[in-house]
């Protein structure tokens, strides 16, 4: 059914759409680069007005209660079920409407394209946290200076220069106030703080939280700390195949070597760092079934064998992992326990991860055996050598790999550790040395 507009909103808006579908269907091929950004600015300005239209036509009908008189459902539920908004974006919607409609100045101002909406939105959160005592001469000067600024700054300097609205009304009151609002926000971060694991279906889990600043910032210095040393080594990045890092992955990376460094140092005083390990041989399936129940992966979750060996070994079980045929699918052997005094030695040999250009000390090591246990080989000096985990994975032996295609480690004839490249990175694959250790003799 078709609704007459008796109002110039409707109509108006009913010709914004054809014009909508005039500037959708122009070619625009042929436009100078100074067109397209003439084109782009009128485009920033015109989306904004109509964003901060659609806020305050939500601020009106909710005030009307139109929705419930209609339809019988609130402003939020019939955005969702009509409209196909998420129930987050809609009541976002109503708020920022509700904030919107209490200043009529910045209301104005967003509506004439002076301010964007997300401006606006910021300014309104600033204004919020006022003194509950302040005059409505003085909210309305607030009001004022900040769409003045406005034209300067963008949302999020918008959010930080509130800091400092009080000095420019209210200088009497503008310490003790900005005391009262600090209080208050730090109160409101504990209240709010949080974390979420969020497991996607694709093999992923977003992790998301929040957090006081104070405590985030302690947990982002030692992220950024331990991220600036998981870089390449100089040799690594010979490696056509070597993998790139980007920042984001290097923090990623930093945070879960954080947790497992945790994980190391609760039992370094009774075992040298060096978890103690149970070895079973268990199938695929009973192996998940059993870290379901144990809470160590949710239920329906993908992974890999090899994925659910490594977890199950942090979990201090060392498995060797059967498909249903009972064939190895990724394999672990008992007594593969690094002893105190053993991971002493290595420590005072190789001093930190053996892999040519890494620096990560010897705290953030694992013990790799040369030779895996699954070929015989033992724990022992002659054996076992210091890798940080990144390395670990890159020299464990892959049964499936062809010869001289995977990094290797051995100990030279006077027993210190040397890298063996592979053929596509030296095809002499002549051994390299951490520089710690001198030069290959």
């Amino acid at each position: 059914m078709e609704i007459e507009f008796a109002t110039q909103t409707g109509e108006a808006l009913a010709a914004v759409g054809r014009a909508l579908d005039a500037a959708v269907a122009d070619d625009r091929s042929l436009l100078s680069p100074a067109q397209r950004l003439a084109v782009l600015g009128m485009a920033v300005v015109e989306a904004g007005r109509l964003q901060s239209l659609l806020v305050s036509l939500v601020g009106e009908a909710e005030a009307a209660e139109a929705s419930v008189v209609e339809v019988g459902v609130t402003t939020r539920g019939w955005l969702t079920d009509t409209h196909r908004l998420s129930p987050a974006e809609a009541s976002g919607l109503v708020k920022q409407a509700g904030r919107l409609q209490r200043f009529p100045l910045l209301r104005e101002a967003a509506l004439d394209g002076e301010v964007r909406p997300q401006q606006a939105s910021a300014i309104t959160r600033v204004l919020d946290t006022l003194p509950d005592d302040f005059s409505h001469a003085q909210v309305a000067a607030a009001e004022v200076e900040m769409v003045v600024q406005a034209a300067t700054f963008h949302s999020v300097e918008l959010g930080r220069l509130g800091r400092h609205l009080l000095d420019c009304i209210a200088p009497e009151v503008g310490e003790a106030a900005e005391a009262k609002r600090l209080e208050r926000e730090l109160e409101m971060a504990r209240k709010g703080r949080g974390l979420t694991f969020t497991d996607d279906g694709h093999g992923s889990t977003l992790v998301k939280g929040h957090l006081p600043t104070a405590d985030a910032e302690l947990l982002r210095v030692q992220v950024e700390a331990i991220a600036r040393h998981r870089h390449r080594s100089a040799l690594e990045m010979r490696d056509p195949l070597a993998s790139i890092l980007t920042p984001t992955q290097r923090r990623a990376d930093a945070l879960v070597e954080l947790a497992r460094l945790a994980a190391l140092h609760q039992d370094a005083p009774a075992h040298g760092g060096d978890r103690p390990r149970i070895s079973v041989v268990i199938d695929y399936d009973s192996l998940l079934s059993d870290c379901v129940g144990a809470g160590l992966v949710e239920r329906g979750v993908g992974i890999t064998a090899e994925q659910l060996r490594l977890l199950a070994c942090d979990a201090d079980i060392l498995p060797a992992v059967l498909d249903g045929e009972g064939v190895p699918l990724d394999v672990g052997r008992t007594k593969r326990l690094v002893p105190p005094d053993l991971r002493v030695a290595l420590v005072q040999r190789d001093r930190g991860c053996v892999f040519p250009g890494c620096d990560r000390p010897p705290t953030h090591g694992d013990a790799h055996h040369i030779v895996p246990w699954v070929a015989g080989g033992e724990t022992s000096l002659a054996n076992c050598v210091l890798v940080c985990r990144h390395h670990h994975n890159l020299v464990e032996p892959h049964p499936n790999a062809p010869p001289g295609s995977r990094w290797e480690i051995r100990l030279g004839p006077d027993g210190l550790p040397e890298v063996l490249p592979p053929t596509r990175v030296d095809p002499a694959r002549a051994p390299r040395r951490h520089v710690r250790f001198g030069t290959v003799a």
